[in-house]
Order: structure tokens, then C-alpha cells, then sequence
């Protein structure tokens, strides 16, 4: 019956333009999918087999996989170190002080003592067990001044060269799947699953099955990659991809930078995605050869592998889109929110903080050549995409800076790299909504509370609509700038 119901859906269009391609495939006598009877896998299940010591795994199979790199913060770090601790006990040493990585980040530019005791027991941490990748902030008042500092966890894995394809990756972060930009398999754990992983390198997962998303045609120039993923969760829903894999493909793809694949894997999660991932190329490959000198072996998917479904968009006919509140599901067309007015506008986090990002939106303020009419926060995500933001000329502004047109656009001077308030963090945090406002944000989630007051109401947005919005006072299509 399950299978009847699925098959009876295929091959029909959505009422947002997406084809379900096809539904699970069953042969009669086993049950199992064409990956399960023969040697076919998927990307995400071609790595685990690489790092589980089998020739083949299949979804379902719960396998032990080896951790290439760990990463923790400081929210979390302290209470991954706490169960090490108890569990492996005093003396014991991590696996390998050369694969954890220890990121601050979230709750930094803050009064508040308990969040920096946070920081403190990482920098004991990072001292006791001797490890290699400490990126530490000492001197809050001028986080340049801190040259080890980097920023937001999944945006400095990848600058610092510690995302590279076929590996596997686990962090103490639900946008842990960031990383899958590279054809890695990443994805956020617990405390308990970190502190175990600290004292031997390893974790008993399930192997998860792989749902495809074929993004097709060439994107307009009103759309950023966040409209794509925005159009993905709004289609599947909040729930629709739980415990499985989402691999992204096709020309769309394909010819996005990595700032921009980095957008679509951070987002998986709030579909409930065990991960998401996308095949490496050359523009992979230029990019962690140009960070890092270890060596990696990129996995891709097997022809004949099988999905338990396919989706299929030709981007050319999609509109920019907002997630309203207060669900990232809660998909709806900008355009049909043009009588929403705003407080304000937020551009910054993992997801919406990265140099392409800040770059897309001051093309658009310099287009417009007008002020905005709310406060416009902008937060990068990291040192690096802070200097970006003050050093590199944008083609097609008459060489000005992002920081230079964010200034003519009477923006608020891009402050100092970290989560901020897309995770609301106590009350001094910069940019936290402590009154019930409407913003439209560029971060990933909307829920009651997320970005601090709880009747706050948050809209999810592209930088491209986050720009216009800040120019009008309402939510705006950025067609109409």
C-alpha cells in the first residue's frame, strides 16, 4: 500500500514547479531498493563504507564510522568535555588532538559571565588535552586584535581547510551539515555522541537514504541560493527529509561558488535532514587546495544508485522567496508579501554571513542608490569575510567597496564576526530583537524566540530580498528595486 501511494505521485508537478521524478523503486522478491541488492551507493553511503571498513553499506545498516575531524563550540564544548571527563575519566587523553576543532562563537561579544566561563573552559580544554586547533579570543573589545579568532564555526571550518571531500565530519551544531558543500558527510551530534567520539574517534550511526534534488537551468538574476533551498523546504516541509541524506545536483548546481553551495547544505536540517551534500568539481578542489595541503579522495554517486525520491526544478522559473513565520517551511512568494511591513533587517549568520553574501546585497543598494528605511545589521561571519567586506571591490560599482556602499546606504557599521543574535544569546548581544518586531533575516531558523523576544516575528530571506526590503520598509521582491 505504502508503495502504491508513492508511485501514485510520480512524475507530477508540484504547485510550486517542482516534478517528483520518482518514488522508491522496489524489486518483487527482496523489498530492497537496487543499492540494497547490488553494489550501487549513493555519495553520503560511499563515504561511510570508505570509513566503516566495508565494501558496502546500505540505509538502515547501523555501522561504526571513523571521524575524520570533531568539532565543538562554546556552547556545547564544555558539557562534550564534561561527559569525556566522567565517562573516560581524568586522565584519559582525546583520540587524536590534531582532529578536534574548537570554534567560539555564539555567545562572544557579551557581558554576560556565564558565556564567557564558556570560553575560559574551552581555553583549559584546549590546554589540558594540547589541541592543535584552538581559535581563541582573548581581547573582546577588538576582536582584530585576536588574529587566532575566526568567527562562526561552519563558515571557518571551511576557510581554515578543515572541510574536504570523502571525509566525515561531526559537530556539536545542527548546521554542521554546512560542510557537505565539499562532498563531505557532516552532521550535527549531542553531547554524549561528542564526548564519546573525544575519547575513542569513532560512532555507531545509521546509514541514512538519500533523497536527490536536480536543480536545472540557469538562475536569474534576482535569485541567490537561499531562494533554491527556501523553495526545497517549502515543497518537502519541515519533517520531509528527517534522518536522510539530501544530495543536490544539476546545472544550477554545478555552476554556483561555494559561499553559494554552503547556503544550500546549511539548510538541510531544518527539513530534518540527517545531511546534505553536493559532489565535488574543480571549484571544490581550487578551493581547499588553496587552504589546506592534506590530502583527500572525493567520492561521487554510483550510476545505477537508487533514491527514495527525486526532485526536479528548472530555477529559471522560480521566484524570490521568503520563509514567514514561524517555520522555514512556511514558504511563500516575496511578492505576496508586499503589505508586510518591517522593523528591520538582518544579514549575517552561517547562512547568510559569507562573503557572497554581503557582496549580493550592497550590488543591490548600489543599484538602487537609496537609503534603507529600517536598521540594516550586518554581521559577517567571520575575520575573513569582515576584511572582504572592507578590501574587495565589487565588479560593476565603480570599484567601492561593500563597506563603502553599506555606508552610502546608511547601513549600521558591520560589527564584530560571530553568531549574534540569529541564536538571540543573552540580552546585550548585538542585533538581538528584544522588543516583538518584524524582520526580515537572511539566518536559517523563524521560530517564536529564535532571534530573542518571542513574539518577534522573523522572515527568512535572500540577501537580494533582505537589501530591498531594507530599502522599502516592507517585505519586497528585489524585481521591484
Amino acid at each position: 500500500m505504502e508503495l502504491a501511494r508513492r508511485n501514485a505521485g510520480l512524475g507530477r508537478a508540484s504547485s510550486r514547479g517542482a516534478m517528483r521524478v520518482s518514488a522508491i523503486a522496489t524489486t518483487p522478491m527482496t523489498g530492497r531498493t537496487p543499492s540494497q541488492t547490488g553494489s550501487a551507493m549513493t555519495m553520503t553511503e560511499k563515504i561511510l563504507a570508505s570509513r566503516s571498513g566495508g565494501s558496502a553499506v546500505k540505509p538502515g545498516d547501523n555501522i561504526w564510522t571513523k571521524v575524520d575531524k570533531l568539532m565543538t563550540h562554546d556552547v556545547c564544548g564544555p558539557g562534550t568535555f564534561g561527559i569525556f571527563q566522567k565517562e573516560f575519566g581524568e586522565n584519559a587523553q582525546v583520540w587524536d588532538n590534531e582532529k578536534v576543532v574548537l570554534i567560539p562563537d555564539h555567545y562572544i561579544f557579551t557581558a554576560d559571565p556565564r558565556a564567557n566561563r564558556n570560553v575560559d573552559i574551552l581555553r583549559d580544554m584546549a590546554q589540558k588535552y594540547n589541541i592543535k586547533y584552538f581559535y581563541d579570543i582573548q581581547d573582546r573589545s577588538d576582536f582584530k586584535a585576536n588574529p587566532d579568532y575566526k568567527g562562526v564555526c561552519h563558515v571557518a571550518l571551511a576557510q581554515e581547510g578543515h572541510c574536504k571531500p570523502g571525509e566525515v565530519l561531526f559537530g556539536t551544531d545542527s548546521h554542521t551539515c554546512n560542510a557537505g558543500a565539499f562532498g563531505q558527510f557532516a552532521t550535527g551530534v549531542g553531547n554524549t555522541d561528542a564526548g564519546f567520539i573525544l575519547g575513542t574517534g569513532k560512532l555507531l550511526i545509521k546509514v541514512p537514504p538519500t533523497m536527490r534534488f536536480l536543480l536545472e537551468g540557469e538562475m536569474p538574476d534576482y535569485l541567490l541560493a537561499k531562494d533554491l533551498i527556501l523553495q526545497i523546504i517549502g515543497e518537502i516541509g519541515v519533517a520531509g527529509a528527517t534522518y536522510k541524506a539530501m544530495e543536490f545536483a544539476g546545472s544550477a548546481v554545478e555552476s554556483m561558488n561555494m559561499d553559494e553551495r554552503m547556503t544550500i547544505c546549511n539548510m538541510v536540517v531544518e527539513a530534518g535532514g540527517k545531511n546534505g551534500v553536493i559532489a565535488p568539481d574543480q571549484t571544490t578542489f581550487d578551493y581547499v587546495k588553496a587552504r589546506t595541503s592534506e590530502p583527500f579522495e572525493p567520492v561521487y554517486t554510483d550510476a545505477g544508485a537508487s533514491f527514495i525520491d527525486d526532485y526536479r526544478w528548472d530555477v529559471s522559473k522560480l521566484e524570490p522567496l521568503v520563509a514567514a513565520p514561524h517555520s522555514p517551511d512556511n514558504r511563500k512568494l516575496a511578492r505576496e508579501c508586499r503589505d508586510v511591513k518591517i522593523d528591520r533587517v538582518y544579514i549575517g549568520s552561517c547562512t547568510g554571513g559569507k562573503t557572497e553574501d554581503f557582496l549580493s546585497a550592497a550590488k543591490l543598494f548600489h543599484r538602487a542608490k537609496r537609503q534603507v528605511k529600517v536598521p540594516t545589521y550586518l554581521v559577517p561571519a567571520t575575520q575573513k569575510v569582515w576584511a572582504d567586506v572592507y578590501t574587495l571591490p565589487i565588479p560593476g560599482c565603480g570599484g567601492k567597496t561593500a563597506a563603502e556602499i553599506f555606508d552610502e546606504a546608511g547601513c549600521t557599521t558591520p560589527a564584530a564576526p560571530s553568531c549574534a543574535a540569529c541564536l538571540g544569546g543573552p540580552r546585550d548581544t548585538f542585533a538581538r530583537m528584544n522588543e516583538p518586531e518584524v524582520c526580515v533575516s537572511t539566518t536559517n531558523r523563524n521560530f517564536p524566540g529564535r532571534m530573542g523576544h518571542k513574539e518577534g516575528q522573523i522572515y527568512l530571506a535572500s540577501p537580494y530580498t533582505a537589501a530591498a526590503s531594507a530599502l522599502r520598509g516592507y517585505v519586497t521582491d528585489p524585481r521591484d528595486v
